[in-house]
Formats: structure tokens, C-alpha cells, sequence
């Protein structure tokens, strides 16, 4: 080639080149335009309803310039990412699609939510109206998580607040007065039948970071000729899955031949700790799909076999390489309430296409949708994270179901036999004479259940609890983006 046509080709390729940059610069997304351009497109690519979403079309916006003069009309992340949920609940309580997907402005925080670390005094409680309409409430002690700073306190399970710092609880008062204070003073009170009484008594309580053990009791009981092991499991934390096998091991060791899971009050977690619970509870099933997970369109489009197989979470044998330590139980008898949610309900689901399981209690919350932690980085993961801000996003992005195909519990799981929480015969929690565990062990040995006082003034409407105020929602996560991208 001759001098003056290289020379030539090199000006037409560095023109070329100049000019792409300089289009390049044009669409660029300026600095304060990072996290919305973050939540759009996180969600276009991943969020479960993509496809029902006008403003996540793949052909809503023909440039990068276009999206950013969209994402202009946002000041505020939180508002955009509301905006682009397929009917949140905080827009359509009544009729809501999505009501678990959220955003958070420090995913360090996050990420100890997810393991159950919080900034937490110890007291789990759910509130509740006075009665129905009222927008008074009244808040009643569920239990007390070891450790903790109410650990220390006269304060027990049953105890009931109406009052925080000498100030009435309101519907429109308690996030500020049990959310904003690192310290404050619950005022009790008694219920005389028909109102709730201030009676005098206080506990001055202060929040500390605190991890809780999920694993609140595991225990033995001896009744009927049966060796029942009875564990009260709060929160899918994978960092106990350890802990929770060596349970089982205790279980086995003392040669348990039943089982009562209470999930009472367990709003979920991971995944994979569901399914090696659900091993635990079995064994006999080893490589047998637990559950299926189905994503948006965008993401099932394409998927190969071998795609579609990461989609299965299979019962397993071994943990990080340590053995499970099965009970190979036919049976499992588990305690609900409205507050069982998620992977709570994925247990119960998953399990039921091999095992009779016995749901005891109420209806559960109704959440066969589950999350990841999305990250503001090019696949959306923690690695190479954009480090001029901590935003992170843990939207719904997919739908489970069980190896029958079946996961359509959108209005809950329908316990086998009703048994509600009244306050006036609480119980002790793990005492064989306590209402549902009570209703569980005479299932189990054919006896006659302890009759429970039908004290339906104290079965109010719910409000919240302490796990939702402490930033514990309920929840079902996946630990890896579909496609491991």
C-alpha cells in the first residue's frame, strides 16, 4: 500500500474513533444520574414483571440520552424504583402485585439484614389495633432473643405495650417512636376483657447490633411412647446452616422419631437453607428436585438444558462436605402463623409432593416470589461495584415452585388444623401444654388436645411486628444472579 493511502486510512480511522468517543461522552451518564440509571436498568434486565412494565420495555427509550432525560424527573432513587414495580403495595394495598421488593441506600446494611444482624434490644413483638378500625395499638411480646439487652429486663413473652416513652402507640406513631430511638421505655398494660390498661410497669431498653441465632430451641420431648424433636426455627440464615445440622445431630442422637418445626414467626431467608432443611428433615430423597425456580422472560429465553437445570435446587447430602444429618421422616408436623413467610412457606410447599406434612396453626403470608441483592456494577453482582455510592436494590426476579409444578399460594398456605395465638393462654414456648405445640404432640400420639380458650377479643388486626420494624422482611433469596451472568 502506498504512503499516502495508509496515511489516508489512518485519518479516516482516527476521525472514526474521535468521533465515537466524542458520542460516546455524549451519552454518557452524568454523576447524578448513576443510581437511577442503576435502578432502571437493573430491573429491565432482571425484575420478575419486566415484561409487564411499560417503562422497562426493552424499546421504551431509543438512546442513552433519552433514558437520561427520563431519569431526570427523579430526585429521589426510592421514588423511581417505586415507580417502576409492577403494582407496589405501597400504591395499590388493596390489589397489589409486588409487595415484597425494596431498595436500600447502604448495602452493607443489607447484607446483615439478610444474615439477621440488626440494630435490635431483643424484644420480638407484633402489633396490633386495639380493635378493629381504632388507630390506637397495642404491641405483644412473641419472645425474647437471647443475649440481648431485653435478655437482662423483667420483660417476657405475653407482656403487652400500649405506650413508648409515656406517648400513646398511633398507627400513624410507632415507626418513630420504636424505629427512630435507639433507647426507649415500653409502658405495659393488662386487658381487662374488653380495654387494654395501662398497668404501671416499665422496661427502659436499648438496641445494640445484634446477630441472632435463629436456632431459638431444639429440644426432645418424651410423650406417648414417641421421642418428639421440637425445634422453633426463626430466620433462613445461611451462616447457621451448620449449627442447624449439628441440631439434627442432637435430634438423632437421642433417637427422635417425630418432628414439630415451629415457623411461627419465621419471615424466610435463603434458599439452598431451605432445601438442606428440608434434607434434614428427609434423606431419602438425595438428588430429587425441591423446588424450581422460573425467572422473567429475558432471562428464560435462550436457556439451554444445562440452563434450566442450575434452576433446580435439589435435596442434598452434605453440606460444605459435612454429611446432613437426616431423620428420614414420612411425617413432619409444622407450626404457622400469618407471619410464616417465604422460605418458611417454600419448606412447607416443597416438601409435600414426598412427605405428609401436617400444617398446624393459621394461614401463612402467601410469598412464592423470590429476590437477589442486586449491585450497581456491570453484572449486577458486588464485583466491580460502583464506588461513588451504596445503593442496592432486592427486587422480586423469580417465581418457585415445587417438583409438582405447584406454587400458586399467593393467599397463603391453609393450615391442616386451625389453632390462632390468643394472649390470655400464650404458653411458654417449647412447654408440651403450649397451644400449637400442644395441638402438634396430641396429633402425633393420638391424644386429646388441651382445649384453648376462645378469646376472640384479643385476635386483632395486624399492623407489624419487630422483624419488618428491624428491617427483617419477609423473605426468600437467591444467593446468585440467573445465568451467573
Amino acid at each position: 500500500m502506498k504512503p499516502i493511502l495508509k496515511s489516508i486510512l489512518f485519518l479516516c480511522l482516527l476521525t472514526f474513533f474521535l468521533q465515537s468517543c466524542e458520542d460516546e461522552d455524549d451519552v454518557r451518564t452524568p454523576a447524578q444520574l448513576q443510581v437511577n440509571d442503576f435502578v432502571w436498568k437493573g430491573l429491565n434486565e432482571l425484575y420478575l414483571w419486566q415484561g409487564d412494565v411499560a417503562n422497562l420495555a426493552d424499546d421504551r427509550f431509543s438512546s442513552q440520552a433519552e433514558l437520561n432525560s427520563y431519569l431526570e424527573g427523579y430526585s429521589d432513587p426510592e421514588d423511581l424504583f417505586q415507580d417502576l414495580l409492577n403494582k407496589p403495595v405501597s400504591k395499590y394495598p388493596s390489589n397489589a402485585i409486588d409487595r415484597f421488593s425494596w431498595i436500600v441506600k447502604d448495602y452493607t446494611v443489607l447484607e446483615q439484614e439478610l444474615g439477621g444482624i440488626t440494630k435490635n434490644n431483643g424484644v420480638d413483638f407484633r402489633l396490633t389495633r386495639v380493635a378493629e378500625g381504632s388507630n390506637d395499638l397495642v404491641g405483644y411480646v412473641r419472645y425474647i432473643i437471647p443475649n440481648s439487652d431485653a435478655s437482662t429486663k423483667a420483660v417476657k413473652r405475653g407482656d403487652l405495650f400500649t405506650s413508648v416513652n409515656g406517648t400513646k402507640l398511633t398507627v400513624s406513631n410507632y415507626q418513630s417512636l420504636l424505629l427512630g430511638n435507639d433507647s426507649y421505655t415500653l409502658n405495659f398494660a393488662d386487658y381487662d376483657g374488653s380495654n387494654f390498661i395501662l398497668n404501671g410497669k416499665s422496661v427502659a431498653l436499648t438496641k445494640t447490633v445484634l446477630e441472632e441465632n435463629p436456632i431459638l430451641i431444639n429440644k426432645v420431648i418424651n410423650s406417648g411412647g414417641h421421642k418428639i424433636a421440637y425445634l422453633m426455627y426463626n430466620g433462613f440464615y445461611s451462616e447457621y446452616d451448620s449449627k442447624l445440622n449439628e441440631a439434627f445431630q442432637g435430634f438423632k442422637n437421642e433417637g427422635a422419631t417425630d418432628l414439630v418445626l415451629d415457623l411461627r414467626y419465621n419471615g424466610g431467608g435463603s434458599v439452598r437453607t431451605s432445601t438442606r432443611l428440608a434434607s434434614m428433615i428427609t434423606g431419602q430423597f438425595e438428588g430429587k428436585i425441591f423446588s424450581k425456580r422460573q425467572y422473567n422472560f429475558k432471562q428464560m429465553g435462550g436457556m439451554t438444558t444445562e440452563d434450566l437445570e442450575v434452576l433446580n435446587e435439589r435435596f442434598v447430602k452434605d453440606i460444605d462436605g459435612t454429611p446432613v444429618n437426616s431423620l428420614n421422616l414420612s411425617t413432619v408436623y409444622i407450626l404457622t402463623t400469618s407471619g410464616t413467610a417465604s422460605a418458611s412457606e417454600l419448606i412447607i410447599n416443597g416438601l409435600k409432593p414426598y412427605i405428609n406434612v401436617v400444617q398446624i396453626g393459621e394461614t401463612t403470608t402467601g410469598k412464592n416470589v423470590g429476590s437477589v441483592t442486586l449491585y450497581d456494577s456491570p453484572t449486577f453482582t458486588k464485583r466491580n461495584v460502583n464506588p461513588n455510592h451504596k445503593y442496592a436494590m432486592q427486587p422480586l426476579v423469580f417465581k418457585i415452585s415445587n417438583a409438582s409444578d405447584f406454587g400458586d399460594y399467593t393467599q397463603g398456605l391453609v393450615p391442616t388444623f386451625v389453632q390462632l395465638e390468643y394472649i390470655s393462654s400464650y404458653g411458654v414456648l417449647g412447654d408440651p401444654s403450649e397451644p400449637l405445640l400442644n395441638m402438634a404432640i396430641s396429633k402425633i400420639t393420638g391424644t386429646t388436645a388441651k382445649k384453648v380458650q376462645n378469646d376472640h377479643g384479643l385476635v386483632l388486626p395486624y399492623i407489624s411486628d419487630s422483624k419488618k420494624i428491624n428491617g427483617l422482611r419477609n423473605e426468600m433469596y437467591f444467593e446468585e444472579t440467573p445465568k451467573g451472568f
